[in-house]
């Protein structure tokens, strides 16, 4: 396999960026034209010594806003751990270099626009969980490496990435079109990454959670739902945990995805909006390409289906349901399970119940598994593919109860632990397990909602705590204040980061400039005006208790009124995104 160049030294001049690999032994010079924007591969004697030096950690890619090109470079990066003698690494700081060496040659209007721009990129880029690796494959999971042609061995790491978790892929247009300059970039993944080394009886192993969040219908929480028309579903994760020891290894795959129809739940001021499913689209067709894909590529389906079975949920676990029955495909099986029903007044230990229903579905597919000798003795025929609403935190409860079943099973085949032992009595590793599977959902949050997970104190500890349930109140009413105030720009951001909008330079008129109409503005001002006038005739009596009545109960009608005028429309109140998508449901 081609790997990529680790270490960079950025020289800029007024004309150029030289991007020096600084490996041993590497000669090689990337030269990108910041007036023609032409990339080039020269040596380290072209290096004029008149250019301004720093080190780099390794080049994000380009991308065209207002002012011109840009360049977007890793300027800090911690170490993970190493996976199988790879350094992984995170990306913890970003620097976005324009080509231009002015932007006085901009209008004050575009000069607002690419600030607004910038701000999404930086928006994108401080969202915590990018990570890569310049000599292994991140995007790919054990199993699929070990499936590959000679042909894919000899491939560099862009030509051979998982697209679908390939986040700079974007970005990295020019440089992927040049193979000859395929070593100066790396893909790069977004989700969540933990290596630990473990102990149980004596013996060291390694334990790893890799979870890879696809670039496909990537968005936030209620800005993007269900799927689109190829397929791809709204907050689709792909879960593996790895356990080496002694050179052997083990991989048990999990995948998460927004239920695969067309249906949205777009903000609208209530706490928790309608759910709507689509009249007007053939949800057959999306949905077949769905599974086809998840089959072609994971083998047979459990779908586990955590919404609740009344309510606002019902309709779309029915949809669901009538669906999978409508496909009439063997390889795929459908189980609904009320998560919020089951686990009522704190009954958590009832997840036990869906955890021994499809036990057997869990011995018959399996995992992934290599000998100390480097023979491959199992294969995971199939993978189960969980979802509630948000596809957060009811999913990575069930996720962290299934894979430490299949983690059971891995460790004592290894050998690790003896007959009998279970996973639950090693304290130490326990408290491993759970703590990182928390920080998983934490991230998958994060990245998708705006807040940490809800649920986390049952994964970190194994039981609902009263505490867990104040901070879980906290991280909603943070979630409803960013859904609905927010997340317009961060939408706005991931499709200006991902391509699914583009700018261009010669159009006057940036989708920016669309503004709300002048009584939207006015109502809340009206609102707040007639609540303080109402507090105010409370607190200031007038000469008759009937007369501050009266005061008191015009103003609060007012500021009711006006209050509920406001809810009705709450559409036009919410933060929505204002740049054009591809194929984005309204």
């Amino acid at each position: 396999m081609a790997t990529a160049y680790e270490r960079f030294n950025l020289h800029a001049t007024p004309e150029k960026f030289y991007i020096e690999a600084c490996d041993d032994g590497a000669n090689d010079v990337l030269v990108i034209d910041r007036v023609s924007t032409e990339m080039t591969l020269a040596g380290i004697k072209d290096i004029p010594p008149s250019g301004v030096t720093r080190p780099i950690c390794g080049i994000m890619g380009t991308i065209r806003l207002v002012a011109g090109m840009y360049l977007i470079v890793v300027t800090r990066k911690r170490k993970v751990g190493d996976l199988f003698g790879h350094t992984v690494w995170k990306a913890l700081e970003f620097d976005v270099i324009s080509y231009k060496k002015t932007i006085l040659h901009l209008t004050d209007f575009q000069m607002q626009d690419n600030k607004a721009f910038l701000s999404m990129l930086s928006n994108v880029l401080n969202t915590d969980g990018f990570y890569f690796c310049t000599d292994y494959d991140l995007t790919h999971t054990q199993q699929r490496l070990s499936n590959t042609s000679p042909d894919f061995q000899e491939m560099s790491l862009l030509e051979r990435a998982d697209q679908r978790f390939m986040w700079n892929g974007n970005l990295l247009r020019e440089i992927i079109s040049q193979p000859e300059l395929h070593k100066f970039a790396f893909p790069v993944i977004h989700g969540f990454i933990v290596m630990k080394p473990c102990c149980i009886n004596g013996k060291v192993f390694e334990w790893i959670l890799i979870s890879r969040r696809s670039c496909f219908r990537a968005g936030v929480r209620y800005y993007v739902r269900g799927i689109d028309s190829e397929g791809h579903a709204a907050n689709f994760v792909e879960t593996e945990q790895i356990v080496q020891y002694s050179n052997a290894r083990a991989s048990f795959v999990q995948t998460r995805g927004s239920m695969p129809f067309f249906w949205s739940q777009r903000p609208n001021l209530k706490y928790k909006p309608k759910p709507q499913i689509s009249t007007d689209l053939n949800h057959m067709d999306g949905f077949r390409r769905h599974f086809e894909s998840q089959v072609l590529i994971y083998g047979k389906q459990v779908i586990l289906n955590l919404v609740n079975q009344k309510g606002s949920e019902l309709p779309l676990e029915q949809a669901f349901a009538r669906m999978v029955n409508g496909m009439e495909n063997g390889l795929i099986k459908y189980i609904a399970f009320d998560f919020h029903k089951e686990c009522s007044k704190m009954r958590w230990h009832r997840l036990q119940i869906l955890v021994d229903a499809v036990s057997d579905m869990q011995e018959e597919f399996g995992y992934f598994m290599v000998s100390s000798e480097g023979k491959v003795t199992s294969q995971q025929s199939g993978t189960f593919r969980s979802n509630c609403m948000d596809c957060l935190d009811r999913t990575n409860v069930i996720q962290s109860l299934l894979a430490r079943r299949s983690l059971q099973s891995q460790l004592q085949r290894m050998g690790v632990l003896h007959v009998g032992q279970k996973i639950e009595e090693q304290a130490d590793f326990e408290k491993i397990y759970k703590n990182a599977w928390a920080d998983n959902a934490n991230a998958c949050a994060k990245q998708y909602a705006g807040t940490g997970a809800l649920k986390t104190d049952f994964t970190r500890t194994g039981k609902r705590t009263h505490w867990g349930l104040v901070m879980d109140g906290w991280n909603s009413m943070i979630r409803y204040y960013k859904n609905n105030f927010s997340d317009g720009f961060r939408q706005d951001s991931i499709d200006l980061f991902l391509g699914n909008y583009t700018v261009d330079e010669t159009d006057s008129l940036m989708p920016l400039h669309m503004q709300k109409d002048w009584k939207f503005l006015l109502l809340p001002v009206i609102m707040v005006v007639a609540f303080s006038m109402c507090i105010i005739c409370l607190l200031m009596s007038g000469d008759t208790w009937t007369e501050t009545l009266a005061y008191v109960l015009f103003w609060g009608m007012a500021s009711a009124l006006t209050a509920a005028v406001i809810v009705v429309n709450g559409r036009e109140f919410v933060d929505a995104p204002k740049l054009v998508q591809k194929e984005k449901m309204d």
